[in-house]
């Protein structure tokens, strides 16, 4: 990182990847700065990424209802309360939306976000 969520304008980048962990999409999710941060790269259609416990603050953040997605199990009850349909695959799509489970995906999930990224704005991508 080399800005501050206060430096820092979703226009200026391509793509968000939210890493996983326990701790930091805990805090993340109730920082109403990085909610806003994440919701301009969807009203900007651009890909975003979230692997192991980062959909957490794509839940947070509203962005979840009716999109195919995967996560670490102990997230995926969380996600379906939130409307999203979980599946237990290494990588998901879903219109410029990716999703992993584990750093064990890692492989898949990267390839995933360079095939996004080269694609560019996805217009079906919604907040």
């Amino acid at each position: 990182m080399d800005r501050t969520l206060d430096e820092a304008d979703a226009s200026e980048y391509d793509a968000l990847v939210l890493s996983g962990g326990v701790i930091n999409p805990d805090q993340l999710r109730t920082n109403e700065k990085a909610i806003s941060f994440v919701r301009d790269f969807f009203k900007q259609h651009k890909p975003v990424a979230a692997i192991c416990h980062g959909p957490q603050i794509l839940i947070s953040a509203g962005a979840v209802n009716g999109r195919k997605m995967t996560s670490v199990k102990s997230v995926s009850i969380d996600l379906k309360n939130a409307g999203a349909i979980w599946e237990d695959s290494e990588v998901v799509t879903d219109n410029g939306l990716v999703t992993s489970r584990k750093p064990k995906d890692l492989h898949a999930f990267n390839a995933k976000i360079v095939e996004e990224i080269k694609e560019g704005r996805h217009e079906d991508q919604y907040i």
